[in-house]
């Protein structure tokens, strides 16, 4: 059925094997084109029989007509008298820096890892021999750790340049749908494509890219920023300094920490990365309609226990995906999830995260408590996994035999991981109240999902990074720290976004925030 929206705009709902041209065709005869403004996947009950349908909503013009919507156009503002430094090459830093491009602002990138295809070389010797590389590892690098993800591009922040971030992406190459469909995915694969993308343009518009190169310090002046000390020896000087850094880098935080840059200890989640067979997920999804092309089936489930108030959720669910080893330390062990864009792994995984409060689960006193709780579980899984093999093994448990307190009841199943497994009890390396919680949780979502507790699903541990452990404070307005002028805290590792898309629009914003406010500037 369908309802006009307004001229040319109309939206309907298609059963998922249905047609769209074709059927635009049939009841728009005088059409000549149309685009899709928005597209998304209704499967609910179909693992009861009811059939998957689409919901669209799409544009049609005839002969003459021409598509709604204004094209951006950017005025050329000129250098500021110093160009902008901006710290870590990830959405957060590279959108910051795309932005103020297009308004002919050119600025300077520091990456302290190597080029997205360079830095691949040195995480696949880590994954396989166990060699860490403390500057090229899945956190730390071009792309940051968005490139060895889901690359899912859900997001919750309402914001105008949501729209703008999937279109730049979309012209950098991503697929035409990134614009338009409902929780849009573009995988890793295609995202360390258009990372090389987006920092070639930047660099053609002239911007300086230093790879390879740590900032250590940030350089103050009383209480304003005025440059950056680099890992070797060298100064930059700017009044203005984007720290973009994500959320591993414990360093800059010490630092931050150390000159009394204002931060408050923030609410995070740790759990473990449950892996199932894919066939066994898309069955329970959708039943009989499995192995369509529907692809790999996704899920969310969250609950949260009465009594302790806690929460406990699927987080970063990656269908058709493989489980990674992605720690920044030696001697500690993370998990984290990947896919391709074609999903077409024999797995599918997620994170199952329990929440961790501060001051209940970590005290407080230290703004950097929750830093070291992360760390406590990493380094754990890491010693586990030297006692039991040779370290670079990610510890894990059956499904069954975790929830039942046994060891090696249920024979361990395949897994994607390239890192191997090793055999051992998680409640020995998450905190007691995270290995009750998930407990209780995995009995009601087998509830929710019947067969999600089976004798072939998988438990490696432990997924600690789930976001940043502090937030930099920031004044709302301006986006500046709130006791440093000039510091521009960015994206997931200052604690205002949590992905990819979120932190390349708090880059826009805060290269809006400069743009706008900016009355220094000289003109070309």
């Amino acid at each position: 059925m369908i309802r006009e929206v307004m001229s040319k705009k109309i939206q309907f709902v298609l059963d998922f094997e249905e047609d769209v041209e074709n059927y635009l065709n049939k009841r728009h005869p005088k059409m000549v084109d149309y685009r899709i403004l928005s597209k998304a996947l209704d499967a609910r009950g179909s693992n009861r029989g009811k059939r998957p349908r689409y919901n669209y909503h799409i544009e049609v013009i005839r002969a003459g007509e021409k598509f709604s919507g204004v094209k951006e156009v950017f005025k050329d503002l000129g250098e500021f008298k110093n160009k902008p430094i901006i710290i870590g090459a990830g959405p957060g830093g590279l959108f910051c820096a795309l932005r103020l491009a297009e308004y002919g602002i050119p600025s300077i990138l520091i990456e302290r890892g190597e080029r997205a295809h360079k830095r691949m070389k040195h995480i696949a010797r880590y994954w396989r021999y166990g060699e860490f590389n403390t500057e090229n590892n899945v956190c730390y690098g071009e792309g940051g750790a968005g490139l060895f993800s889901d690359g899912k591009l859900i997001t919750r922040v309402k914001s105008p340049y949501v729209q703008y971030v999937m279109n730049r992406l979309v012209d950098f190459g991503a697929p035409e749908e990134t614009a338009y469909i409902s929780n849009p995915h573009l995988g890793s694969n295609k995202i360390r494509m258009l990372i090389n993308k987006i920092s070639d343009s930047l660099i053609e518009s002239g911007c300086e890219i230093y790879y390879n190169t740590r900032v250590d310090e940030l350089l103050y002046e009383d209480q304003s920023v005025k440059g950056v000390k680099l890992s070797d020896g060298r100064s930059l000087y700017s009044d203005r300094v984007v720290l973009a850094t994500g959320h591993s880098a414990k360093e800059m935080y010490k630092h931050l920490e150390d000159h009394d840059v204002s931060m408050a200890a923030k609410d995070f989640s740790v759990g473990v990365r449950i892996e199932h067979p894919r066939e066994l997920i898309d069955r329970i999804q959708y039943g009989d309609f499995a192995g369509s092309y529907l692809g790999a089936a996704r899920y969310r489930l969250s609950y949260e226990n009465k009594a302790t108030h806690k929460g406990t959720y699927s987080f970063c669910m990656c269908p058709g995906g493989y489980v990674l080893s992605s720690g920044t330390d030696a001697d500690g062990i993370v998990v984290n999830g990947m896919s391709n864009y074609a999903r077409n792994s024999r797995w599918s995984n997620s994170a199952l995260v329990v929440s961790v409060k501060g001051g209940e689960d970590f005290t407080t006193d230290k703004v950097l408590n929750g830093l070291d709780f992360q760390r406590k579980i990493e380094k754990k899984a890491y010693e586990k996994s030297c006692e039991l093999a040779t370290g670079k093994e990610l510890p894990a448990q059956t499904l069954r035999d975790f929830l039942d307190g046994n060891i090696g009841k249920t024979a361990l199943p395949k897994t994607s991981t390239p890192s191997g497994i090793v055999e051992a009890q998680l409640n020995t390396i998450l905190p007691e109240f995270v290995s009750s919680h998930l407990r209780d949780a995995l009995i009601q979502f087998d509830r929710r999902m019947s067969g999600f507790v089976s004798k072939n699903a998988l438990l490696l541990a432990p997924e600690t990074r789930t976001s940043a452990p502090v937030t930099i404070l920031r004044d709302k307005h301006t986006l500046e720290s709130v006791s440093h002028t000039g510091l521009y805290p960015c994206g997931e590792g200052a604690g205002h976004a949590g992905g990819i898309t979120s932190a390349a629009v708090d880059g826009v914003r805060i290269a809006m925030s400069m743009i706008f406010s900016e009355k220094d500037y000289t003109d070309k």
